[in-house]
């Protein structure tokens, strides 16, 4: 049986407690919620990492470990996630759950309190952050951003976000950009720090065996010395309803690959988490690209052998779904064209039975694993909460149930294509 409250501890700072008895570990996250922009994404990402080396009473890696492992082997781990147009920076920590604890054993507000002291008490020098600790997590960061273009699948998707979302929050990563990673020192990072504590809304998460109003003392006491600035700066995600230019644009790339990456990005008329449409949204995903059984997948790729992979992802808050796929260079046309065609098989009702059982059916496993999955859990709820929404995903899983094939072909007909991006090779 799982349990779900939500309560404001103090303003902005809201704590979503989901009470079971399944799993032997207690997970326990702390986001910070900041708008997406350019200029701040990457002293935001940089930010948990800095933190995690080190507090006033536990000044290095070391003392941070051992008072882990008297957590009986706990875990704090930054975390920079992009939810929308919501950068969450923050931690997610795991512990044992006292019901599994020797004796009277009573881990919870010990693990809750060297939260705290990661957030509310860093290790400083000269009134800032650790020059050394900064420079070398700097140096970290710097390479995870720039790592990212060897991964081609998910860089051609970084890539064709960058340019259909051009000037909109969404367009920036998660990790910001190396110019402003490589500007960031102890000094800019610690004036960061302290508007992020003052200004940005606080979304806890706990999962475990405590009931809910011990988990809320003990944030609270842990929190207590967290500044709140009287207008918190709420992050919001706009949702562009139509493509940006009256024919999609292309972006083509060449770097030294075997396999070319063609990905395309469309507008969804305006239909996302917030409109009553959502739902269906999410089958015609599933139908159209989201699955194994997907149009996409079934054809494109295994009946004509156009794509190496081929699938789809929608992007709830922002009103975007985005097509990946790898083909051979000569590919190109073919491919986008079927691709294009299974939309308007879609689009023109050309789905059959069967194929909307497996989409609702693959959402509806998805949402329930999900409850048997604590990180999996954890990341659905920060995004019901970068969402603004307490719907519980058996609640969604219903109205996933409920789809009718014309719902499908409405949402549909509503998406727009936007920006096509196709990463090529040198040579071609």
């Amino acid at each position: 049986m799982i349990q779900v409250t939500h309560r404001e501890l103090m303003p902005g700072v809201r704590l979503t407690a989901v009470h079971t008895n399944k799993f032997k570990s207690n997970l326990l996250s702390l986001s910070l919620m900041a708008p997406l922009s350019e200029e701040t994404a990457s002293a935001n990402a940089l930010l948990p990492y800095v933190l995690r080396r080190g507090t006033a009473r536990h000044p290095d890696l070391e003392s941070l470990s051992a008072a882990l492992d008297d957590l009986y082997g706990g875990s704090i781990e930054p975390a920079v996630r992009k939810k929308g147009e919501t950068q969450a920076v923050g931690f997610v920590a795991s512990f044992l759950d006292d019901a599994f604890a020797p004796g009277e054993t009573r881990i919870l507000e010990d693990a809750v309190g060297l939260l705290g002291e990661l957030l509310l008490e860093p290790y400083t020098q000269n009134g800032a952050f650790c020059p050394d600790y900064t420079s070398q997590e700097r140096a970290n960061l710097i390479d995870r951003i720039q790592a990212q273009i060897n991964e081609k699948r998910a860089y051609s998707i970084l890539r064709l976000t960058q340019e259909m979302c051009a000037g909109e929050p969404y367009g920036v990563d998660k990790l910001g950009d190396e110019a402003h990673a490589a500007a960031l020192t102890p000094e800019r990072l610690w004036e960061r720090y302290q508007a992020l504590l003052s200004q940005a809304p606080v979304e806890l998460y706990y999962c475990g065996s405590a009931p809910a109003d011990r988990v809320a003392e003990a944030l609270t006491a842990a929190l207590a010395g967290l500044p709140r600035a009287a207008g918190l700066e709420e992050p919001e995600c706009g949702v562009q309803a139509e493509a940006s230019c009256e024919t999609p644009r292309l972006v083509t790339e060449s770097l030294d690959v075997t396999q070319g990456k063609l990905a395309l990005g469309f507008r969804t008329g305006g239909s996302c988490v917030w409109t009553e449409d959502f739902p269906a949204l999410m089958v015609f995903n599933a139908v159209y690209g989201g699955t194994p059984t997907s149009k996409l997948f079934l054809n494109v790729r295994e009946k004509l052998s156009l794509c190496y992979f081929a699938s789809s992802t929608l992007e709830k808050c922002k009103g975007i779904l985005l097509v990946s796929s790898g083909i051979e260079f000569g590919n190109y046309d073919k491919a986008k064209a079927e691709i294009l065609a299974q939309l308007d098989n879609c689009r023109q009702g050309a789905i059959e039975d069967w194929e909307m059982v497996a989409a609702r059916q693959a959402i509806i496993s998805s949402l329930s694993a999900a409850l048997d999955a604590q990180g999996r859990l954890e990341d659905f709820w920060l995004g019901q909460a970068a969402a603004g929404l307490e719907e519980e995903p058996q609640a969604l899983a219903q109205r996933i149930a409920a789809v009718t094939k014309e719902q499908v072909v409405a949402v549909a007909n509503k998406l727009e294509l936007d920006t096509i991006y196709f990463l090529k090779g040198k040579e071609g």
